[in-house]
């Protein structure tokens, strides 16, 4: 991505730009916003996005909230635009060996990283980072109340998304290409007839329970 300097004028009804505003009128220039997809699957990475808008973008949402083709249409409104755009996935082995909170700020950070030139605070969807070097500002649903974080939003479930079309191809069965990893009934199914894969994330129930009490049986 080019260098992108953030707006610092903007209608004041623009929807979802309160926080943007404030900041700019903070005297801060790159404002990014932070989120992630991913916390809550048995199965896959966590992915997380860092965006730095340069001006806001129609339709913004959190990506939850919009259809898969809204996500999408947004996804290439983002990553063709004059905006700047980090993204960063942590494995599953990592989460497993970390644990998903770590994993979470570490996917967060190394999204923020990607950017360039750096930004020079940070909107963060529920979170505070710890030992973040940028200042930053926590907001709870964020995705619902930021443009940059639905933006980072977006980026990051849509990447994930993908990603999980792909492991589906790799380990069909488990029906990855339409639960993305969550917890669904027919993912569980297909967990007892085929046992876990090389993605599932090991530290996660059922796997943890399976894990503690193999030995008694």
């Amino acid at each position: 991505m080019g260098e992108v300097v953030q707006v610092r004028v903007v209608r004041k009804n623009v929807r979802r730009w309160k926080y943007e505003r404030e900041a700019s009128e903070q005297g801060f220039g790159r404002i990014a916003g932070v989120d992630e997809a991913g916390r809550g699957p048995l199965a896959g990475p966590i992915s997380a996005a860092a965006v730095v808008l340069a001006y806001p973008i129609k339709g913004l949402n959190d990506s939850k909230l919009l259809t898969e083709d809204e996500r999408e249409r947004l996804f290439v409104k983002i990553m063709n635009g004059d905006h700047a755009v980090g993204c960063a996935m942590v494995s599953h082995e990592e989460i497993d060996g970390r644990g998903i909170q770590q994993a979470n700020y570490g996917a967060m950070m190394l999204a923020v990283q990607q950017l360039s030139p750096a930004p020079d605070y940070l909107l963060v969807d529920g979170f505070r980072i710890p030992g973040c070097a940028f200042p930053h500002l926590r907001i709870v649903k964020g995705d619902q109340l930021s443009q940059s974080i639905a933006a980072a939003s977006i980026i990051a479930k849509v990447s994930r998304d993908r990603l999980m079309h792909e492991y589906d191809k790799q380990y069909p069965g488990y029906g990855f290409a339409k639960h993305k990893g969550y917890a669904t009934v027919e993912h569980f199914a297909a967990i007892e007839t085929l046992g876990p894969c090389p993605i599932h994330r090991r530290s996660f129930s059922p796997f943890t329970v399976q894990l503690d009490t193999a030995p008694l049986f």
